[in-house]
């Protein structure tokens, strides 16, 4: 599968379709999150505490894929079987808008075929996705079995939105910990710190 930009989450009616600010594809954070990914894997020994540098080097598209099989060899078939399944999500949309009893015929006719036009599109946006929270799930994997208490991030809108999705996974499931996610200014300088209390 390829990872590619696709844009904005699209919303989808009878009446058109139109696209849903800040909710950004998440090919746009993927780079972001391999990077730290990286970084915190990046040797055998147990740290306390990473810091990450913003990358002069960055990563392309190509390596997206090496570098997350890297991580879960059974990548490739558990995003195929998370595609088919978005597929047929795809398919039951359509059926219930044919059932629906409060629109005309031609208005249910538009609706599946403006569904039918974004299908490409929104496959799209679910891969990315797919493989983004694969990646925020290795990171998790790596912060647990290093125990890693503290990694520090340049300030962006980037690096905050995946810390969010890294604190969110390492809040959630079984063996969950509290994470605290705050801005940090010294010199007049910001940066993001993600602590885990375990």
């Amino acid at each position: 599968m390829k990872i590619k930009y696709a844009g904005l989450r699209p919303i989808i009616s009878q009446h058109g379709i139109s696209y849903k600010e800040g909710k950004e594809d998440k090919y746009v954070y993927l780079l972001t999150a391999l990077e730290i990914l990286q970084d915190i894997d990046n040797d055998f020994e147990v740290k306390k505490s990473y810091i990450k540098y913003i990358s002069k080097n960055n990563l392309e598209e190509k390596q997206f894929h090496s570098i997350l099989q890297k991580y879960d060899i059974h990548l490739e078939d558990e995003a195929n079987e998370e595609i088919q399944n978005y597929k047929e999500k795809i398919k039951l949309e359509i059926k219930k808008v044919n059932e629906m009893k409060t629109i005309t015929q031609i208005e249910k006719d538009v609706w599946c075929n403006n569904i039918n036009l974004m299908s490409s599109y929104r496959i799209q946006r679910a891969i990315n996705k797919i493989y983004y929270f694969h990646c925020i799930n290795d990171i998790k994997t790596i912060i647990r079995h290093k125990r890693i208490k503290e990694i520090d991030l340049p300030f962006s809108e980037k690096y905050w939105h995946v810390a969010q999705s890294i604190k969110g996974a390492l809040e959630s499931g079984i063996n969950s910990v509290e994470v605290k996610l705050s801005e940090i200014t010294k010199d007049n300088d910001m940066t993001l710190k993600l602590e885990v209390l375990y």
